[in-house]
């Protein structure tokens, strides 16, 4: 019964997952990240990105839909707690949405809340 399932899902797109297996790769528009390869590709080409880029982007990925606040993504992407005037996770940001929307000053993908963080959209919101 399982291998059938998997052979359903498998001819549909969808990869099976196994409880407490991990998704290894994330799909948005032309862009597709591979966890295990620590690899971005858009349209099968490598976009490169730092490993603090790469770090950020999964966690957004890993929380999609969901808005996450500087403390969070510090704790999250750094390992640390913020210091008050800490904007390293704003840079980042602004670096990202450099690689992966195509007109950054109107992100698709990659969100301002206003007064609460950033949130990743993922769908055609």
């Amino acid at each position: 019964l399982l291998a059938r399932v998997r052979s359903v899902l498998r001819r549909n797109g969808a990869s099976p997952e196994m409880p407490g297996s991990k998704t290894t790769e994330y799909r948005f528009g032309d862009f597709c990240l591979h966890v295990d390869r620590h690899l971005l590709t858009r349209d099968g080409e490598p976009v490169p990105l730092t490993s603090g880029e790469f770090t950020l982007l999964r966690t957004f990925l890993e929380n999609a839909n969901r808005v996450l606040d500087r403390n969070a993504l510090l704790a999250k992407t750094k390992g640390y707690e913020h210091a008050p005037f800490d904007r390293s996770i704003d840079v980042c940001v602004g670096r990202l949405r450099r690689k992966i929307e195509s007109d950054p000053s109107q992100p698709r993908y990659l969100k301002t809340v206003r007064g609460a963080g950033y949130i990743f959209l993922m769908g055609d919101e």
